[in-house]
This record gives C-alpha cells, sequence and structure tokens, in this order.
C-alpha cells in the first residue's frame, strides 16, 4: 500500500493499493481519480499502514487493501464504504 501525508491544513492521510495509481473510477456521478499526486506516496507495510490508520483522524482510502484493513481494525464502518467500479473507497473525517 502506498501512503501520503498532506499537511493542508488538518492532516489528511492517503492510502492506496498501490496497483491503483493513475487509474481514474466512476460510476454514476461519482468520479474518483487515484492520481500520484494525491495517492502517490510511500509504499509501506501492512503492520505500518495499521499503526499509521490507528493514529489518523483523517484518511482517505481506496482499494481493496487499504480500505479492507481499515474494515478489519474497526476504523471503517461497512456500511460506509462506497463502491465505485467494484472498487471501494472510504473517508474517516475527526472533526
Amino acid at each position: 500500500m502506498l501512503v501520503k501525508f498532506h499537511k493542508d491544513g488538518n492532516c489528511v492521510v492517503a492510502i492506496c493499493d498501490k496497483d491503483l495509481i493513475g487509474k481514474t473510477f466512476s460510476e454514476g456521478d461519482f468520479e474518483i481519480k487515484v492520481s500520484e499526486y494525491f495517492y502517490g506516496g510511500e509504499e509501506k507495510t501492512k503492520e505500518e499502514v495499521s499503526e499509521i490508520m490507528k493514529e489518523s483522524d483523517n484518511l482517505n482510502l481506496i482499494g481493496k487493501e487499504s480500505v479492507g484493513l481499515a474494515v478489519k481494525l474497526g476504523i471503517i464502518n461497512k456500511e460506509n464504504v462506497m463502491m465505485i467500479q467494484g472498487v471501494p473507497h472510504a473517508q474517516r473525517i475527526s472533526c
């Protein structure tokens, strides 16, 4: 998985499955571009990503592995996962 920290205002951590970089998914009114700019961070192990997820308030996740890990850890509720062309996407935002 790739992890990128965005520190504009509130810190948002973007996490995605590595094989999704550069792809665009759309369904109905929704479209998501898995851009190198936003998601293209450092490759991390499952254990490292787990710790980052547990410590982060604001997450933007895409991909079966990334979203699946967040669901498994109880960070994201399965009901809050959006599917776009069969690809899971979820966000966690704490105010």
